[in-house]
């Protein structure tokens, strides 16, 4: 197996590539065994709401850190492939959280911003990177969130790209090497987002309706990852069995083994 520092440096470098990085989020062991073992897959990304579901926590740091993070480590320890984690809003204490972190073999991590004061949440960004370049690990690859859009209610659309545009900014200027902004994007604004950050530098949560991951790629976006969506397809799956069983049917055909 590769080393911290090693597998960071992999991680950054599929960010930089003008291929489009797809991470499919996992959970636990068994998902990330199955992910990883999946032909096309580079890398894995947890998810923060999955793993505290998992646990019967309701998102947003309900789970307590150390619970998290032992979730991460497993998942670390189960497969050779570099590892992000989405750490939410690092739990009341970011830098040593992603210290932790990097101490269990990750190599990249979500930070939200909560849309806390700009001042306050690039100062987090800034600590984060301080935090990695002192474990050893320069290439650490914070994926800095803004919730602009998630946290948009009925505010002007403009307002709120621009909003998203001076915070990604912020957090590239403090140390991040990518900005994931999370929500309905249109292609027009997925425009403005890359023109404003650098080709590379946007990573995005593809929703239903957003442009199709061909056309992110052609756009330069950097990185899509999932979020829980992929444990909610495994739990739709498990329901529609379960529906089944009730009809007196049996396990479904196509049903594939774990190895």
């Amino acid at each position: 197996m590769t080393s911290t520092p090693e597998r960071a440096t992999a991680l950054l470098a599929l960010h930089t590539d003008s291929t489009l990085l797809t991470l499919v989020n996992v959970w636990d062991v068994a998902s990330a065994r199955v992910v990883a073992q999946t032909a096309g897959t580079t890398a894995l990304a947890t998810a923060s709401h999955a793993i505290a579901a998992m646990y019967g926590y309701e998102d947003g740091e309900h789970i307590p850190r150390d619970l998290m993070l032992e979730a991460v480590g497993r998942v670390v320890d189960a497969v050779d492939l570099p590892v992000t984690a989405d750490l939410e809003a690092g739990y009341g204490d970011a830098a040593g959280t992603v210290r932790r972190a990097i101490g269990l073999g990750v190599v990249g991590c979500n930070i939200e911003d909560q849309m806390k004061p700009l001042a306050e949440a690039t100062a987090v960004v800034g600590a984060v990177m301080q935090a990695a370049a002192a474990a050893g690990v320069p290439d650490f690859v914070l994926n800095a969130r803004t919730d602009a859009f998630l946290r948009a209610g009925d505010r002007d659309p403009d307002a709120v790209l621009a909003d998203a545009i001076e915070r990604g900014r912020a957090f590239l200027d403090a140390g991040a090497p990518v900005v994931f902004v999370p929500g309905r994007l249109v292609e027009a604004q997925v425009v403005a987002l890359v023109e404003a950050f650098g080709p590379q530098r946007l990573t995005m949560l593809p929703v239903p309706g957003a442009p199709s991951l061909a056309r992110l790629e052609e756009l330069g976006v950097a990185r899509v990852s999932f979020g829980p969506f992929p444990q909610r397809v495994a739990l739709t799956a498990l329901q529609e069995m379960v529906e089944g069983v009730a009809r007196g049917e049996g396990i479904p055909e196509g049903t594939r083994p774990l190895t």
